[in-house]
């Protein structure tokens, strides 16, 4: 078996091994995978976050050892929560970018600075240990830096997001690990009766006509709901669903609610 993490900003990964297939999801810096498969171009990966799987490119794949790669899944995440983050190699001053969600391995909150395989990095940016925070805090103070970021199908990033992507990008930013498909995410925690009950950080689920859950949002606070749905925006949500304020009519039809936080 053979392992990889990314060091690069952002991985698409697509759902067939090929440059038109449908970006799936994506993989940020600092999150690692397994290998499954791999021919002369493409690999086949299942990212250790969220089991999603995949192809990716392989010129972008960064491997690293068995014994790295198990020493990522048993430490604890420090996640980026700055919109974009200036990273540098050590004893390199060429700067590039990495997006808020992304993970630090091995950081040292003092110096700042982290490892991917045998490189080091310096991070300018803020961060955030698993579990450090109030996880309802963590998920509403963040959840606004993504607002107008555009909906964009298995995206995972302030460039573009996607509903469930949107959802699960802040509850790993609160130390919570929850599943990339937001029909996996309905699974999830304990059900609200009524919108009433929901708190900041309670997720909403809306389905179609036929009944198949289609989209997640974020309850922001009392009937208000933020999501990615053209755009990242608050709109007023109440038992019949998401009232869009812009054109003053419901666009998503309520299903269930759901508590995934313990308070």
């Amino acid at each position: 078996m053979r392992y990889g993490i990314s060091n690069l900003s952002i991985v698409p990964v697509r759902s067939e091994p090929r440059e038109k297939g449908e970006m799936c999801t994506q993989i940020l810096f600092g999150e690692h995978y397994v290998i499954l498969e791999e021919s002369a171009k493409w690999c086949l990966i299942r990212l250790d976050f969220d089991g999603s799987e995949g192809w990716i490119d392989r010129i972008m794949v960064n491997e690293v050892s068995e014994q790295n790669f198990f020493q990522l899944a048993e430490n604890p995440c420090v996640v980026t929560t700055d919109v974009f983050n200036i990273v540098q190699r050590e004893g390199d001053y060429t700067n590039f970018l990495i997006v808020a969600g992304s993970s630090l391995p091995h950081f040292d909150p003092i110096s700042k600075m982290f490892r991917i395989g045998e490189v080091v990095y310096n991070i300018l940016g803020n961060s955030i240990s698993s579990n450090s925070r109030d996880i309802r805090e963590v998920i509403i103070e963040n959840a606004l830096k993504y607002f107008n970021s555009p909906y964009l199908w298995g995206g995972r990033s302030p460039f573009g997001i996607d509903c469930s992507g949107f959802a699960q990008i802040l509850y790993k930013m609160g130390g919570v690990t929850i599943p990339r498909d937001a029909v996996q995410q309905s699974t999830l925690g304990n059900n609200l009766s009524f919108v009433e009950e929901a708190l900041p950080g309670d997720l909403a689920f809306f389905d179609n006509d036929e009944g198949a859950i289609t989209h997640v949002g974020i309850i922001w606070e009392k009937h208000k709901i933020i999501h990615s749905s053209g755009k990242v925006r608050i709109d007023n949500v109440d038992h019949f669903g998401i009232f869009n304020i812009d054109t003053g009519r419901y666009t998503h039809q309520m299903r269930l609610m759901r508590r995934l936080i313990n308070d």
